[in-house]
């Protein structure tokens, strides 16, 4: 049988080159952990909010409070008052990031609107978290309301004698942006409460996290005024707003701002209560 040659100095050559591989692989990785040790941990992603998912609104309001909110519905035949009582939902494109209803009922002297928007607010950016950007979009709600800044406002910045800029809840300044209207932005030629009578349109306590109420009467052309009371209140990620509108016709008294006021809180503290569950 033929022996196959022998040649000690290719032997050698391949001894040293897979030893030369060999030492550039573990330097390698050697490298890229030294690098990975001296970038730190990452930093870990803000906290989600506490809702994934909204309830579905127009059954949310029990028919005991539509008949004080919607005191018209009881003048009408049965059929109109049980659509009245049914409500109108909203339209949206994801029923599990904002959903809404609205309902009416209308007699000769008087008309009354409700209407619920729930919004769920979902931050994009893991350094921000849900209830921080859910707590952004409130405040430009508060800042297009223009509440008032009154001494028992923990928003009322001390008087210094020079003129002072409002101020989110955060303490950090935030004009409202030009062109902003928001659900409660008062109408043109609205006027709200007197400031003394504690109607005012004011920060609201005991309800979700941070809530206000914005009241405006406004003249229309047929000798009859409207009040438009909102309440907004936020808990955690999910933002709560009710616009309640009456408005009267002729020689009709203007609408009561106390018991709007009253009923818009009382459905405030139903839908919050729900939230809880």
């Amino acid at each position: 049988m033929q022996r196959q040659a022998y040649v000690p100095g290719l032997t050698a050559l391949a001894a040293a080159l897979a030893l030369g591989l060999t030492g550039c692989s573990s330097g390698g990785d050697a490298d890229v952990t030294a690098m990975d040790s001296k970038a730190g941990p990452a930093a870990p992603a803000a906290p989600p909010g506490r809702y994934r998912t909204l309830f579905e609104p127009c059954g949310a309001v029990p028919q005991t409070a539509l008949r004080d909110l919607l005191p018209g519905a009881a003048e009408l035949p049965d059929a109109e008052r049980d659509k009245a009582y049914r409500g109108s939902a909203s339209v949206t494109y994801d029923t599990d990031r904002r959903v809404g209803c609205s309902w009416k009922a209308d007699s000769p002297d008087s008309s009354y609107r409700l209407a619920l928007d729930i919004e769920r607010v979902v931050s994009y950016d893991p350094a921000v978290s849900d209830d921080a950007r859910a707590q952004e979009v409130f405040a430009r709600k508060q800042a297009a309301a223009h509440l008032p800044q009154t001494p028992a406002s923990p928003q009322a910045p001390q008087d210094t004698g020079a003129a002072q800029t409002p101020q989110t809840p955060g303490g950090t300044t935030n004009p409202p942006p030009a062109g902003t209207t928001g659900a409660t932005q008062p109408p043109s030629g609205g006027v709200a409460p007197t400031p003394t009578t504690g109607l005012e349109p004011r920060l609201l306590e005991g309800l979700g996290e941070v809530a206000f109420l914005d009241d405006v009467l406004t003249p229309d052309g047929s000798n009859g005024r409207h009040r438009t009371v909102s309440v907004v209140f936020r808990t955690s990620n999910v933002i709560v707003t009710i616009g309640y509108v009456a408005q009267t016709t002729g020689v009709t008294e203007a609408p009561d701002s106390a018991e709007l006021q009253e009923r818009a809180r009382n459905l405030a503290r139903l839908l919050a209560d729900r939230l809880e569950e």
